[in-house]
């Protein structure tokens, strides 16, 4: 019998106070109507730990915005989870913080869009920046685990270099370089997001100078976007091998985007147990293993490794969930993303903001 999941994503809201360009969740959010109930969240809870998981990530959306979440939070750490919050830290005020922590919060992961309030409001729609600082000193005043996440893509990354020095003085534990994953309004932003070769090569550079830098003080982990990669990565560890993400609305799935796969249905946990949802339900068992694949995945020494890359991926740049990951060198698809790298150098469209297809964060 499979191991049960290495940690649960807790998606306990698409309510969020920015419209971050970038977006990679759902192009239709859930509603705060059909958001599981505080109940519902302390039985996933400790579901999950009776399945030996070990982490919990509350995220959204803006997981702030559930009035709930000091109780979301006690349930996790009495069912004996590790607790990470990733939050945009708005709004989050220094007493609020000081009773999440008293509620059991182990660790906090704080986004930024720029080092600069013009280029992260253009980028998330508010200028949240200074909001975010005073965050930080409230932070380390509780010593919990901190990670500053750093989203990267063609409209920052040429301040890559200034963003890091300005990262470090904020003194996490951890940075986290993350790239754009082109989902949701994402990918329809992907024409103006994608970054140039020449860009990637540079941030390259100054990443490995600044883990150089910060050795012995800061862990920085960065990886480089997948439409650049000689091979795919192992989405989410591979397809329902580690992770569980759950949606506002209880739904089960194996990655953040699985609901774009036509032909599949995921479970809800309102309805099933997630010991059942991890062992037999149809969503996770689509895609795990190598059954399912085609070539050149069933034949390829690395198929244990990436697990054939991202089934969402292969989707929208393929039309083919079943096909090889075409950010592959290998793939028969491979051209589709070559072909787009090349337009990225030769124009730069302006991004559509999202904010008139958020939800209310009220």
């Amino acid at each position: 019998m499979l191991a049960g999941p290495l940690a649960i994503i807790a998606e306990v809201t698409h309510r969020c106070p920015l419209r971050c360009v970038y977006c990679s969740n759902p192009l239709e959010l859930k509603s705060r109507e059909s958001e599981l109930s505080t109940a519902d969240w302390l039985r996933v809870f400790e579901e999950a730990a009776a399945l030996k998981a070990l982490h919990v990530h509350l995220t959204g959306g803006e997981p702030l915005a559930r009035l709930d979440l000091e109780q979301l939070l006690a349930g996790a750490h009495q069912a004996g989870l590790y607790t990470n919050l990733i939050t945009s830290g708005i709004p989050l005020t220094g007493e609020r913080l000081a009773r999440l922590v008293a509620a059991g919060l182990d660790h906090i992961q704080l986004s930024f869009q720029a080092d600069e309030s013009e280029l992260a409001q253009e980028i998330a729609g508010r200028d949240a920046l200074g909001a975010k600082l005073k965050l930080v000193k409230e932070i380390h005043a509780q010593n919990i685990a901190f990670t500053a996440n750093l989203v990267v893509h063609r409209r920052n990354l040429d301040r890559l270099d200034s963003m890091l020095s300005f990262i470090e003085a904020l003194q996490p534990q951890r940075i986290e370089i993350a790239h754009v994953q082109y989902y949701g309004w994402a990918f329809a932003n992907r024409a103006g997001l994608l970054p140039t070769r020449a860009q990637l090569e540079l941030a390259q550079q100054r990443v490995a100078e600044a883990v150089q830098r910060t050795h012995g003080r800061i862990r920085i982990d960065y990886v480089v976007p997948d439409y650049y990669a000689r091979f795919p990565k192992a989405c989410m560890g591979g397809w329902g091998q580690r992770m569980m993400l759950i949606t506002p609305d209880g739904k089960a799935l194996p990655c953040h985007a699985a609901e774009i796969l036509p032909g599949l249905e995921f479970a809800n946990v309102r309805d099933h147990a997630l010991s059942w949802i991890w062992q037999e339900s149809e969503g996770f068992r689509k895609y795990r293993g190598e059954d399912w694949m085609q070539e050149p995945c069933r034949t390829c020494e690395h198929r244990s490794q990436d697990f054939g890359g991202c089934r969402c991926q292969a989707f929208v740049v393929a039309g083919n969930a079943s096909a090889a990951d075409p950010v592959c060198h290998l793939s028969p698809e491979r051209a589709l993303v070559d072909t787009l790298l090349r337009q990225v150098g030769n124009n730069n469209p302006e991004l559509v903001p999202l904010w008139t297809y958020r939800i209310n964060p009220s």
